[in-house]
């Protein structure tokens, strides 16, 4: 049955794959890209104006100075203290600047317990009670013998200081854990300023999580001496396996198909021999107590080597491994012929690839091109961050003062009602912000920000299929190969064969599929937001929306990916509008559906076995490096704290250099295939009609060539 927009094509004598005489497409919608790239600039240029990252790197004190500003008074004090910590909420109001207490720009942070009564007290016999205290009041204030009521009336100085460290630029009470208990300065008590007992859980739930914040910066700097020690060795790996996943390419250029069962079989040789290995790992340990611990028990620990020395973590990993194996050897007992095709398709990718090698290495233009477009975008988000003038609120002594929360002018403060109304409240600097049009909309600004960032991306990765396309549809078109195949096809393809076509005809054409594209990743990030927003609410329906929009938008997006690609590559080939190219795409896999919903998926999992293949191997070389299991290069090895940090850096970096030269391989698979079908509908096989195809692919695909022997590729 015939839909409209699916019948097969009709033969054309004259085609000869890319069209040359092409029209700008999408002219409407290129219009709109490069306004929006002069706006995007004139945005950048106005947040540079506006912004100061000062903001973000300085802390900032009430009165709205920058804590360790070179050539202020704050210079030398760049840390931010807070004259009553049990007043702070949580750890994100504090770093926010917002905690309802005085901040003030200290050198160091207190390193003992301390009240105003203790110092007034031994004032009097030791003046160096007061010189120490005083370094904590605020600057100017030289009266030990003030009464205590009116000092912290007035907040002249803090009712009390408390052992604290630095972080994040802020003083924060330097908890420590022993045997289990809290404490700080190995105290679990303390007093107040009027002599009443404390515990140190109640500055703990001030600063509720900033145990673990402070764990984290621990563990966040023995990774940063980690990767001081060992960038060397890293990059070494990671070279290697951009080595190795060259060699890799040019090896499948001539041994594509032995390649690839060696793949396939090797990979399952790996998870087997992980199978095996953690078994005798498993019986070896649980033998032992110690091995005997549930995972749950010991909970996060930095050092993974922990997990190593029990049994349950080797029972999990052996589950793993088998559920993993059973998976990959069931895929293919079921799918043996369509890996037979994917192979096939592989190999013509392979001769491809051969004649276009220039090819291998265009995703250094698409990566530099998002380093730029990332690069841009974060420094547009802090200086937008970063705009606004400081803002100072009314921050009262008694919670039922009328004027809380309103803006205030410190220099006139004073002089206002509101110290009468509410005695002891002060005007503090609360944020930066503004009342002005541009201030009131930063949000929507970060917004357009993001949606344009995201459009800039697309783009980008939509011009580099655009381009690897053209390539390879030209070496497809090409009746005999090479013989045919246009000089530099893919310098052609983004310059002159189709002449700048990819950049002057069809910008407009794929920025309308890069915007439909990053409107609904916008739109899954605000859902994401909302669903992190709606964690602890107790509407169960709404989260259940929320969760099925998530699940569609989700969906959604990766169709559209899908669709996109191949609208790209009938752009390439046809060089008609967005619109006119992903219907012809959609129907032309539609009537090749049965080919389409098992070969791209099968062509998607032998090449993601390949690049597993490459970092596992690299990641298994890395291991025995960094755990100084190869006798020859022992004492080469740095000194590590974790030794999973370079290793993970190496595995994960081996697998994105696999994936740049793979998904190279990935295009030239889907443009071929796209080819393929349109081949198939265009032509008979007549030496009126003669297929494109090569001879092994159309024996593969069962097809009889009644065409003339062609020069095999």
């Amino acid at each position: 049955m015939e839909v409209n927009g699916s019948e097969p094509r009709k033969f054309d004598p004259t085609f000869r794959g890319p069209t040359h005489n092409r029209s700008c497409t999408d002219v409407l919608c290129c219009v709109l890209f490069i306004i929006v790239i002069l706006g995007y600039i004139a945005l950048g240029t106005v947040a540079w104006i506006h912004g100061d990252p000062r903001k973000v790197v300085y802390p900032t004190d009430s009165n709205g100075q920058f804590c360790g500003q070179k050539g202020t008074p704050n210079a030398k004090k760049a840390i931010l203290f807070y004259f009553n910590m049990l007043k702070c909420a949580s750890p994100a109001v504090l770093i926010n600047l917002q905690c309802p207490t005085t901040q003030l720009c200290v050198s160091k942070c207190p390193d003992r317990f301390a009240t105003y009564s203790d110092m007034q007290y031994h004032y009097r016999s030791n003046r160096s009670y007061w010189d120490y205290y005083r370094q904590f009041c605020k600057p100017g204030f030289d009266n030990p013998r003030k009464a205590v009521a009116h000092v912290l009336r007035d907040e002249d100085c803090p009712s009390m200081i408390v052992p604290s460290r630095p972080f994040l630029q802020r003083c924060f009470p330097d908890f420590i854990t022993r045997n289990g208990t809290l404490t700080v300065a190995n105290k679990t008590a303390f007093k107040d300023v009027l002599g009443q007992t404390r515990s140190v859980t109640e500055l703990r739930d001030a600063a509720n999580g900033i145990t673990g914040l402070l764990d984290t910066k621990e563990v966040g700097t023995k990774i940063i001496e980690d990767y001081a020690s060992s960038w060397y060795w890293i990059l070494i790996g990671l070279v290697i396996a951009m080595v190795v996943s060259l060699i890799f390419i040019l090896l499948l250029r001539f041994t594509a198909g032995f390649l690839l069962w060696v793949i396939i079989f090797g990979v399952i040789a790996m998870v087997a021999y992980g199978i095996w290995h953690c078994y005798w790992e498993f019986v070896t340990l649980r033998g032992k107590p110690d091995a005997e611990v549930a995972i749950s028990d010991i909970g996060f620990q930095t050092d993974f080597r922990v997990y190593l020395e029990l049994s349950q973590t080797w029972l999990v990993f052996m589950i793993c491994l088998s559920v993993t194996e059973i998976s990959i050897v069931l895929m293919l007992i079921f799918l043996r012929n369509r890996v037979r095709i994917a192979i096939a398709l592989l190999k013509e990718g392979s001769k491809a690839i051969g004649y276009i090698m220039s090819t291998l290495f265009y995703p250094i233009i698409t990566f530099l091109l998002l380093a730029v477009c990332i690069s841009y975008w974060a420094v547009t988000a802090v200086f937008l961050a970063s705009s606004g003038e400081a803002v100072y609120k009314v921050m009262p002594a008694q919670p039922n003062c009328m004027y809380a929360n309103l803006t205030c002018d410190p220099e006139t403060f004073n002089k206002t009602n509101v110290t009468k109304v509410c005695p002891g409240s002060q005007c503090t600097f609360a944020f930066y912000g503004g009342e002005s049009l541009y201030h009131r909309y930063i949000f929507i600004l970060q917004l357009c920000n993001l949606l344009v960032f995201l459009w800039l991306v697309n783009f980008t990765i939509a011009l580099g299929q655009c381009t690897l396309a053209g390539a390879f549809a030209s070496y497809y078109w090409a009746l005999k190969k090479p013989a045919d195949i246009p000089p530099c096809p893919l310098f052609s393809s983004f310059g002159r064969a189709i002449p700048l076509r990819t950049l002057r005809y069809h910008t407009g054409s794929m920025a309308f599929g890069s915007l439909i594209l990053a409107i609904v990743q916008l739109i899954r990030i605000v859902l994401e937001y909302l669903d992190h927003k709606l964690k602890g609410a107790q509407n169960v329906f709404a989260r259940f929306l929320l969760c099925c929009l998530k699940c569609c938008f989700w969906c959604l997006e990766h169709f559209i990916r899908f669709m996109n690609r191949n609208a790209y590559i009938m752009i390439a080939l046809h060089g008609k509008n967005f619109c006119t190219s992903a219907r012809e795409a959609f129907f032309l896999l539609m009537r090749n559906v049965v080919r389409v919903a098992v070969l791209d998926k099968v062509t998607d999992f032998l090449l993601f076995l390949g690049k597993v293949l490459i970092a596992a191997s690299v990641g298994v070389l890395a291991f025995f490096f960094f755990t100084r299991k190869i006798p020859l290069v022992q004492q080469e090895v740095p000194e590590l704290n974790y030794y999973w940090v370079p290793l993970l850096t190496v595995i994960f970096g081996s697998y994105l250099i696999a994936h740049g030269f793979f998904s190279v391989y990935a295009m030239c698979v889907d443009t071929l295939f796209l080819c393929f079908c349109e081949d198939l509908e265009r032509n008979d096989g007549t030496p009126e009609k003669p297929f494109f195809m090569s001879p092994g692919l159309h024996r593969i695909l069962g097809k009889n060539d009644q065409s003339p022997k062609k020069s095999k590729g």
